[in-house]
Formats: C-alpha cells, structure tokens, sequence
C-alpha cells in the first residue's frame, strides 16, 4: 500500500497538466490569434455622411447691399404769405391728394387788397372812357382844333390805356397772394407730424414748414454697388431695367421687387462705390421713407452653370476642396474653385462635374478613401433639413 500512494500521486499530476496544456493550447493567445486569421482582418465601419447631387442650371448673379428708403418726392409745405393759421384741415399720417386743401390762412387783409386793386382799374377806366371821348371831340373839331390838343389828349388815352394794364397785373397779384391764403398738397402722398398749431403765425420769409409730404407710390431705394460691377450693371441695363429685391436688414423677409431707375453719374472714389435708385411700386406700403433695407441687384444669369450646396465646400490651408462619394460608396477629395455663392448654393468653376454626389454633412470624420453610407439630402437648401457637420 505504501508503495502505490506515489504512483497514484504522480497519475493525478499528468493528468491535470495534460488537462492544462489541453485548455492553453485551445483557449490561449496562440488559439485567438488561429481564430483570428481564420476570420480575416476586422471590416471598417462605413461613416454616415448627406450627399447631395451636382447640379447643372442657370444661376442668377445678385449684388447685395444695404440701401435707404427715400420718398419718390418729398416737400416742406410752407406758407408763401404772412398771416395766421385759422384752420388745418389734415391728419397727420394721412394720405393726402395733389391740390387738396392743408391750410387756411387769414386771408381778409388780402381780400381787401384784391378789392383795392379792382376799385383802382374802375377809376382809371372811367377816365380812359372821359378822355377817349375828349379825343373823339377834338377831332371833329377839324381844323378848329390846334394840333397839339389832339396830340395830348391822344397821349392822355395812351396813358390811361397803359394804367387799366397795370391794374390789371395789381389785381392778378392781389389774386395770387389771396389764394396763397389757401395752402393745398402740391403732391399726392402721406402727411408727416405738422410743425405748427392753429393760431400760430406764419410768415413766408421763414424756413419753418407747416407740414412734409412724402410720395411713397411709387417710392426709390437709394443703395450701392462695387465700382468693379459697374460694366455688368451698365451692359445689362441697356437691354431691360434690372431686377431689384428688397429685404428687411436681417435679409429673412422679402418686402418688394422693383427695377433699377438710375446709376449715378460718377464713383464715390474714398468707398470705391457706385450709388444706384431702384424704384418699387409699393402699393402694400411695406417700404417707407428713411427705412434701412437689405438689397439684391441681379446682375446676370449664369447659363448651365455647375451648383452645388454650400455646405459641400470645405477650406484648408491648401484652398477650397469637396468630398465625393464614388461608385465603390468610398469618398474622394476634389480641388475646386468658387466664383459665386449666394442662397445656400456655390457655383464651381472647377474640381466638380455635374451628376456626382458631393458630401454635404458629416465631412468631419472623412477622409480620401473612407467607406461611407449616404443620406440623399434635398439640393435646395432651402429644403435641406441635414445639420450642417
């Protein structure tokens, strides 16, 4: 017995070594790198990214700016005759028509000029009438009558004659400083805050006005354009008045389209600008005088220009660039050149050809070559609900 304990010993020992060596050889590192190879190399995982489609459209060239509102005309009504204010027959705001009545001036002290003047022709007329008919007498006198009484009395109806023309002219300015009394709208358009109060006197040597009227149909944005535009503007003018957008100054809301009216006749050369009018017809009032306004002048149009989002065009160090995703679903880098970019959209020059998808979101994590999996966003961007990476 004694004998057969080692043997029995050294039985339990090869057995749980061989079970061991069994467990290493199956579960170790070497068995997880046998699975491993027998597996292959670990497939990348593909980047989600939105692509849109390069387009080719026509593409509408805009020149924005920042412009004011000025009223097509605007007047200082003032009082062209001294005297007091005895009725005001306007609101303030409110649209008034060319010739209606504004204000209604004392007009008494010019009534009775006008009278004065009218009584003075009566007079000299009645003794035109007398020496007419004195005339008339030395003339059938005949040889009875010395030439120079003929002579004289010929030249008192000549002076007579001469002043019922003068009182004439008296009684038409007398008529005139009259109806000033009665001050009315040289234009038609909106009334501003009055600057004076029945009772008040106005005279017509001060520059005080009585009240501003500003034309707002049709009304004129005055705004400005880079001098090196000016030959675009002027070619396309000649054919047809340009195309002018005015938005509110955060550009969000569009207010009226009207045509470019007038180019200045010369550069502002300490801006490098060119000032420009656009003429709206403003029937809704949504632009009004003195307002700020964001502006777009279209230019021209691009024929069959190459388009893309915005959001396609990435910047480095090297220059503007753009990913595509090819027909392997695996992303590639192109050089591209931008001429122009407005609403979302950049027309590329170069790099880039129509048909291809280019990758609008989730540039961040591409690189030349990456697997990716595309989202098909919308290529207007006004639709484009994709986040921009």
């Amino acid at each position: 017995m004694k004998k057969s304990r080692p043997i029995l010993w050294l039985l339990i020992i090869a057995a749980v070594a061989s079970a061991g060596y069994y467990g290493w050889q199956k579960f170790g590192p070497e068995a997880g790198k046998t699975q491993t190879a027998q597996k292959g190399p670990p497939r990348p995982l593909a980047v989600p990214v939105s692509v849109a489609p390069v387009q080719k459209l026509d593409f509408p060239v805009y020149l924005t700016g920042l412009g004011t509102v000025q009223g097509f005309n605007t007047v200082q009504v003032r009082s062209r005759v001294d005297g007091q204010i005895d009725k005001l027959t306007f609101r303030e705001g409110q649209i008034v028509q060319q010739g209606e009545l504004l204000v209604s001036i004392d007009p008494r002290p010019y009534q009775a000029t006008l009278d004065q003047a009218k009584a003075k022709k009566a007079q000299d007329e009645a003794s035109l009438a007398n020496a007419n008919l004195e005339l008339q007498r030395a003339m059938k006198l005949g040889e009875f009558a010395t030439a120079q009484r003929v002579d004289t009395q010929r030249s008192t109806v000549a002076q007579l004659t001469a002043q019922i023309a003068a009182d004439e002219a008296a009684i038409a300015n007398a008529q005139t400083q009259l109806d000033y009394t009665q001050v009315k709208a040289p234009i038609t358009g909106v009334a501003g805050l009055r600057q004076v109060d029945i009772g008040n006197i106005v005279n017509a040597s001060t520059q005080t006005g009585i009240v501003t009227i500003s034309q707002v149909e049709p009304i004129s944005v005055i705004f400005t354009a880079p001098e090196d535009q000016l030959p675009y503007i002027s070619e396309g003018q000649k054919t047809d008045a340009l195309k002018v957008i005015a938005f509110t100054t955060d550009g969000k809301k569009t207010l009226a389209e009207g045509k470019l009216a007038v180019i200045n006749n010369q550069v502002d050369t300490t801006s490098g600008t060119i000032r420009l009018k656009a003429v709206f017809d403003n029937k809704d009032h949504t632009l009004w005088p003195g307002q700020s306004v964001s502006t777009r002048l279209l230019v021209r149009t691009l024929k069959d220009a190459t388009v893309v989002p915005d959001d396609a065009v990435q910047h480095s160090t090297n220059g503007l660039y753009a990913y595509t995703v090819n027909q392997d679903n695996k992303a590639e880098d192109h050089k591209i050149k931008v001429s122009y970019s407005i609403d979302g959209r950049s027309v590329v020059d170069e790099g880039l050809i129509p048909g291809q998808q280019v990758i609008t979101g989730g540039q961040f994590k591409v690189q030349p070559g990456s697997l990716v999996s595309t989202a098909v966003a919308s290529s207007d961007p006004a639709q484009n609900k994709v986040r921009r990476e």
